[in-house]
């Protein structure tokens, strides 16, 4: 009986549905996280009669045949990449992207990693770094006896050192865009790695045209919205007990035909 191995592939691909809901409720007030979406497609299909087959001598076609489905496959998990929220944190280092684009990382191991996460910190040498001391591109570090930080719509950081009375420009923010951004590999931390899907970045500074500008004093929150994710949930939970209610009708059928006599 094929019910069972249908309903187990439908529970089974609504659990699947559920843990990315809730991975996206978990991360509602992580910084510059992106929701996930999955995706499904129904499997391969059983013909018992083709459609368009001739049914007769005379060439009668079959209008539409008979062709039985094994169930439901997962497809993807895709990342939606809608701007998220803006939320003001009165921080000088934060930064936030309207817009297109990521900050670019330097990992411990040369590697590039990408990120729309600008809680920014100084290191001791005063390199502007993310929240686990990675260097943020191209490696801005702000001098020792600056007073106040100012980063414009563009990107340059600028410093207002004791004894000057005009702002000293130290660097400018480097940002990468993405083709296809939901490409891009998830490797925790709120950092991504480049992969084949997602394509070469194309490198540029922010307000290019193309890349989002510089918030200061701003983190972009987490794009998720609580209530679609809490509907989403409510529906993902609907659709896994009925596929196990077709697992208890096909169940109850296998039964019958096992107590005929």
């Amino acid at each position: 009986m094929r019910t069972l191995n249908i309903a187990a592939s439908g529970m089974m691909a609504q659990q699947l549905n559920v843990e990315v809901i809730s991975n996206n409720i978990a991360n509602m007030n992580t910084v510059g996280y992106k929701r996930s979406r999955a995706e499904f497609q129904d499997l391969m299909y059983q013909s018992q009669l083709r459609p368009g087959a001739t049914s007769s001598d005379q060439g009668d076609i079959v209008p539409a045949g008979i062709q039985l489905g094994l169930g439901v496959k997962p497809a993807a998990v895709a990342r939606v990449s809608g701007q998220g929220p803006l939320t003001q944190t009165e921080n000088d280092y934060d930064t936030a992207i309207q817009g297109r684009g990521y900050f670019l990382v330097t990992m411990p191991t040369g590697d590039t990693a990408y990120t729309r996460a600008g809680n920014f910190q100084l290191s001791p040498e005063g390199t502007i770094v993310t929240v686990d001391g990675y260097e943020v591109s191209p490696g801005i570090t702000v001098p020792e006896n600056t007073r106040k930080v100012t980063i414009n719509a563009n990107g340059e950081v600028l410093a207002y050192v004791d004894g000057q009375q005009e702002p000293e420009n130290v660097g400018q923010f480097d940002m990468a865009m993405f083709v296809n951004e939901a490409g891009l590999e998830a490797m925790g931390d709120n950092l991504f790695r480049e992969t084949p899907a997602s394509g070469v970045p194309l490198l540029g500074i922010p307000g290019q045209q193309g890349f989002g500008t510089i918030r200061q004093g701003y983190v972009e929150a987490s794009n998720v919205n609580i209530v679609s994710e809490i509907t989403s949930l409510i529906s993902a939970q609907r659709a896994y007990e009925m596929n196990s209610r077709t697992v208890e009708a096909g169940d109850q059928m296998l039964n019958t035909l096992v107590q005929m006599r």
